[in-house]
Order: C-alpha cells, then structure tokens, then sequence
C-alpha cells in the first residue's frame, strides 16, 4: 500500500480503532498507542491555582477526572509563573478559581493560568470563579471612580478565556461586561435542602437591603416564607446603618439572604434590628464568606443563631471552630455546571 493510500484510510477509519489501524500500517510500539489514543480520547482538564484547591479536587471528584498538573511559584519580587504538566492541546481546560483574599494575587494567577493554556493550544478555556472580586465596582458611585468590575472582565477576556462561569455575583449586570458566553450560577438548592426543614412555619425571608429584594423574593417563593426588606443606609464602604424593617417578623424565624459577607457589619447590624422587633429566631444564609477584618469577632457577639455558608471561599483561620458557621459545599453543582456546558446541554435547567 502506498503511503498516498494509507494517507487516505487513515482519514476513513473511526478513530475507536485508531490502534489496529495503526498496528496494520505502521509497526508503532504499544506503548505508543497507548498514548496516541490518550491524546485522541482526552478532551476535558480541571486546573486550579492556590484560591482553593480542596473545592477543585471535589468538582474534579464528581466529574471523575483527576486535577491537572500545574506548577506554581512566584519570582522572588513576586512575580506569578505558571508550568502546566499536561498536554492539553485541543482539550477543553476549566480553571477553578476564586479571587479571593489575596485578591490580587488570585486574580493574576487566574490570569497567567489563562495566559498559559491559550499558549499551549487548548481547545477551549473556560474560568470558573465561584467568587468574582471585584463585583462590588460595578458602577460609578461617585465622580472619578472606577467600574473594576469591567476591568476585570476586560482583563479575562484579553488573557484568552473563551468563556466565565460564577456563582450569585453581587450585581447581574456583569455579565453584560463579557463579550464571551457567561453562565451565572446561584447556590440557592443548595441552601433550600439546608434551610426547609430548620425553619419553623410561617418564616420570613429578610432582604439586608433593596438591592437584594429579588434574590430574598426567589427565595421566600421557594421556601413558602414571607418577605422582609431592611432599609439601610451606607455612609462609606463596610459601614452600614439600619434605618427601618419593611414587614411582620415579630415571632417569626427569619433567614437573611446576601450574596456574601464581608466585615459582617450589615449582616449583624440587621439581626439585632430583626431581634429587637419581636424575631424569634434569626439565620443568614450568603453564598460567599469573605470574613474580612472584625467579621468573625462580630457574628460570635451577634444574635445570629447561625450563618450558612458555602465554599466558593475558605474559611479564614479561626472560623471552622465557631459552633455559629455552616458550610454547604457547591462542588456538585459547580461541577454538574461544567458537565452540562462540556456537553452542549441545558444550565439554566439546574434552577427551574
């Protein structure tokens, strides 16, 4: 057979038997084969940097694929350098990582990450950031300020990811900051399965401020709750005040919904405000525990019976010791996320 002609079965045979062609045509050694169908084969690759490895090994777990080899140091000025340990030519690469505190650090390591896939052909490269920072900047809240959060966005999209996936973000609208397919997720089953049976009847779902109503009405619908809205008022970042409560609480278990909780300074602010009219019992539920500065000192002295939580962010030192603190995991929905978006099939299913 000529070469011409083998040229021309190679190119008809289907590739389940790409060993027997070759072994016919070619006197490849088996180990050979072996890794030419590995290469043919292979087609999906989780990678994670330092934000939190343990929430990338669940989602990898549940896809039953193992973590890609990827090396990570810094310069001694600091500078983030990235050696991925896999061969991911033409594979469709998700990098998990939250950029959470260090901020920067995790941003730019999400950065080279995607850097460094685009440069070693991947097929496709897709950033899945639990925890967006920088979410808060999504507007111009004074003159001469910045919008970070497009910034961040123009940053992802300049470093070759084809495609972001993020869960509960601070405000929607960021997704219209992309110009690559966006999927934004919400931890809510998760909370539900959690919150149904702790809850009494007749419940309430509190919103910490009107930004929040609609996550709190999604919420109280699916729960069968009431709605409360707190009024606040923001003087500078982190510092809040309560103003007025918007609804009956008196007597009644109430859940406070947010997207996250930072200095806790709200989310404290606004149970002892619930307590003080008449709440029975008061949880909060937020999708991403920043805990940053006085936040663990605060909701210890708080009358929150409990925080639920999930892992798109570690805990900070300290904080899995405190009885107040639940953490959900999300890995299994973050990764059936991924299996969906891998195989063309329907996200937005996951939360009807």
């Amino acid at each position: 057979m000529s070469t011409r002609e083998r040229g021309k079965v190679s190119r008809t045979i289907a590739p389940t038997h790409v060993d027997t062609l070759y072994s016919a045509c070619y006197p490849l050694h088996p180990s050979w084969i072996a890794t030419l169908e590995a290469a043919v084969f292979k087609s999906i690759c989780i990678f994670t940097g330092e934000a939190n490895p343990a929430l990338a090994a669940q989602i990898a777990n549940y896809l039953d694929v193992h973590v890609g080899r990827c090396k990570m140091s810094t310069f001694s000025d600091g500078e983030v350098f990235v050696e991925v340990g896999e061969n991911v030519r033409g594979v469709d690469c998700y990098i998990v990582q939250s950029t959470c505190k260090p901020v920067n650090d995790h941003l730019m390591q999400l950065l080279v990450m995607i850097d460094t896939l685009k440069r070693a052909s991947a097929g496709s490269i897709t950033a899945v950031i639990p925890y967006y920072g920088y979410a808060r900047q999504d507007r111009k809240v004074a003159p001469r300020t910045p919008i970070t959060a497009k910034l961040v966005a123009d940053l992802l999209q300049a470093a070759g990811a084809s495609r972001v996936v993020s869960m509960d973000l601070h405000a929607g609208q960021i997704q219209g900051f992309f110009n690559v397919p966006f999927d934004h997720l919400f931890a809510m089953p998760v909370f539900l399965n959690y919150l149904q049976p702790k809850l009494k009847p007749g419940s309430v779902c509190v919103s910490p401020d009107a930004g929040g109503v609609e996550r709190a009405r999604a919420y109280a619908k699916r729960l069968g709750s009431e709605l409360a809205i707190i009024d606040k008022r923001r003087q500078t970042a982190n510092i809040s005040e309560v103003m007025n409560i918007v609804g009956a609480v008196e007597g009644r278990d109430c859940v406070i919904i947010d997207d996250m909780v930072d200095t806790a300074g709200t989310l404290t602010n606004a149970a002892k405000a619930l307590v003080e009219r008449g709440a029975s019992r008061v949880f909060a539920a937020a999708t991403h525990g920043v805990l940053s500065g006085p936040a663990l000192a605060r909701i210890e002295e708080s009358m929150l019976e409990e925080v639920v939580l999930t892992d798109t962010v570690p805990l900070p030192p300290g904080a899995e010791k405190s009885s107040k603190f639940k953490v959900l995991s999300v890995a299994r929905l973050l990764g059936e996320a991924i299996k969906r978006i891998h195989n063309s099939d329907s996200v937005s299913s996951l939360f009807v």
